[in-house]
């Protein structure tokens, strides 16, 4: 099989896979339909990948639409529609120049105003876009193939956040579809990626389909994650829901279907005997597993609350749960992926040693709960989130608490977390999710840890002075920068008590037909998304942990100051 004829959109989330960089399996090798037959994380419900998060959607948006940069294996953006940019001394005035010949699956040429309008949603939906908002003077298009960006202060992340991994992502759309209110749904998928979404054939919660744009024109060198030449061998991608992991095992091992993201980890040992199946790491970076207590309404408004459920809770109980298999995981007492440069456990010993029942059950009792039922929001068709919540209930029923355990399917899911209502008005008190490991190295992009408000539009977490110390940072040094987003970071854990519920890491297993191991290739690419490895490739994993660690660790681990800790709230 030709490396080519792999797809060639990568990679944390589903990144691109589960994890978070982009679902992009390889090639089913049926006679003569080039046909991929994927069974994807979750039901493509919303496909929004402004207005959802969800890494099922960045996934299929990836093959749909294109971005202005991508993020490539050591996590540098690199031009994707753009042709050429420009910046100022001042670092102020920044002018792009697209590609020619972009064009959109209606026919209809890629124009800068298709630019402006498509960034401008995204700037209201995502971390990095609020801040380069708020610091805007004007972006405009200048002519048909070039738009200018003016700020009022130097934003040295810029292409950083427009080729980033983490959702939502800056995908450039038609000026129309982009005028959509950014917290609504667009009702129509045309992007300029290298696939096209077959709306007819879209039956939510069956299937999508996928087929090849033929005008679309891959850049000529090499792919890497996000970035590079997508070149297209496929015809056709057809993404087949199967929430019930028994089917979907059967399935793989049958033949049926070429690539199953997220195994049930009950299911990895039956499947490693197979001989025509194989399983491996998808994302040596992992996934960070959390909850979410709501801010908004009681028992969570009160922070001796949410420190109950921290002093109880167990991480191990989660993830032998999740994974079973303890070399997949470990325990995460803090917020960002092991091993990179500002990865610290400081400040999280509340998530530390013996469990203690008995205290979690007096500090509830501090903050006057009296039997109100709470509402725990828990997905039933991905293994991920229903092993959690399962856990979660038994944990709130051994505190005395009322459980209110809500089934729902991660696209409801996902439209209930955003609500504000009360939770038996439609709202939420918990819910379960996770996030790349691969989006959880730098606060920045960071969704789990910020706390802007209203304008966070799916945490509900009141804004916290940690947060407000965002924005400057991009324009302090390399070093200094660190050191102020660990001295943040450690903040907002104090005021909000860890918003995170729980943050072990895991290492997805995705599984695949073993036929789709040609000479060419070697497997499963260790990357966050399931792509395939060419024979003596270099581990991009190895490649991007070696650069992270040769950087200086933040001042405060250097000279052994200790932030205050998140118990201290």
């Amino acid at each position: 099989m030709h490396r080519r004829t792999f797809i060639k959109a990568a990679a944390g989330a589903g990144v691109l896979t589960a994890a978070g960089v982009l679902a992009t399996p390889a090639i089913s090798q049926r006679a003569a339909a080039r046909v991929l037959r994927f069974v994807p994380q979750a039901d493509l419900a919303n496909f929004d990948p402004i207005q959802n998060t969800q890494y099922v959607v960045r996934n299929a948006a990836a093959l749909v639409w294109d971005m202005l940069y991508g993020v490539d294996d050591k996590l540098q953006p690199r031009r994707q529609m753009v042709e050429s940019e420009d910046v100022s001394s001042d670092g102020l005035v920044w002018t792009f120049r697209l590609r020619p010949g972009l064009k959109f699956h209606d026919g209809e040429p890629v124009l800068s105003k298709d630019v402006v309008a498509s960034v401008a949603r995204w700037q209201a939906r995502d971390n990095m876009g609020l801040m380069t908002k708020e610091i805007e003077q004007e972006l405009i298009a200048v002519d048909d193939r070039t738009f200018r960006w003016v700020m009022k202060k130097p934003y040295p992340k810029l292409l950083v956040a427009l080729g980033k991994v983490g959702t939502p992502s800056c995908f450039i759309m038609p000026a129309r579809i982009a005028a959509t209110d950014p917290f609504k749904p667009i009702g129509e998928y045309v992007g300029s990626g290298p696939m096209r979404f077959v709306r007819n054939e879209w039956i939510p919660g069956a299937r999508a389909v996928f087929e090849l744009f033929a005008d679309y024109a891959p850049r000529q060198e090499p792919n890497s994650w996000l970035s590079g030449g997508k070149h297209m061998l496929l015809d056709r991608i057809e993404w087949i829901v199967m929430p019930d992991p028994a089917t979907a095992s059967a399935a793989l091992q049958n033949g049926e279907v070429d690539w199953w993201e997220t195994p049930m980890a009950d299911l990895v040992a039956v499947l490693k005997k197979n001989r025509n199946v194989m399983v491996d790491i998808a994302d040596p970076l992992g996934n960070i597993g959390s909850f979410r207590m709501n801010h908004l309404h009681p028992p969570f408004n009160d922070v001796r609350a949410r420190r109950a459920i921290l002093t109880a809770m167990s991480q191990e109980d989660y993830m032998r749960a999740v994974v079973g298999d303890d070399a997949l995981w470990k325990p995460l007492p803090g917020f960002f992926t092991p091993g990179t440069p500002l990865y610290s456990e400081d400040g999280g010993e509340i998530l530390k040693g013996p469990r203690r029942l008995d205290a979690a059950k007096r500090l509830l009792a501090d903050s006057g709960y009296s039997g109100q039922p709470v509402t725990c929001v828990v997905a039933q068709d991905l293994q991920i989130t229903k092993a959690q919540g399962e856990v979660t209930a038994d944990l709130l029923r051994r505190l005395g608490m009322n459980v209110d355990f809500a089934a729902v399917d991660w696209g409801t899911n996902a439209a209930r977390r955003a609500q504000k209502s009360p939770p038996g008005q439609g709202g939420w008190q918990m819910f379960h999710t996770w996030h790349a490991g691969a989006v959880c190295i730098d606060p920045s992009s960071y969704t789990a840890i910020r706390a802007n408000g209203d304008k966070q539009g799916r945490i509900r977490g009141r804004r916290l002075r940690a947060d407000r110390l965002l924005p400057g940072l991009s324009g302090l040094a390399q070093k200094c920068r660190r050191d102020r987003e660990g001295a943040a970071t450690v903040l907002l854990g104090r005021e909000q008590s860890c918003l995170n519920g729980f943050a072990a890491r895991r290492r997805p297993l995705p599984a695949w037909r073993a036929k789709l191991c040609a000479p060419q290739c070697e497997g499963a690419l260790a990357a966050p998304a399931p792509r395939m490895r060419r024979p003596h490739a270099l581990s991009h994993h190895r490649r991007l942990m070696s650069q992270l660690r040769r950087q200086p660790a933040p001042k405060h681990r250097q000279n052994g100051m200790k932030p205050a800790s998140i118990d201290a709230c």
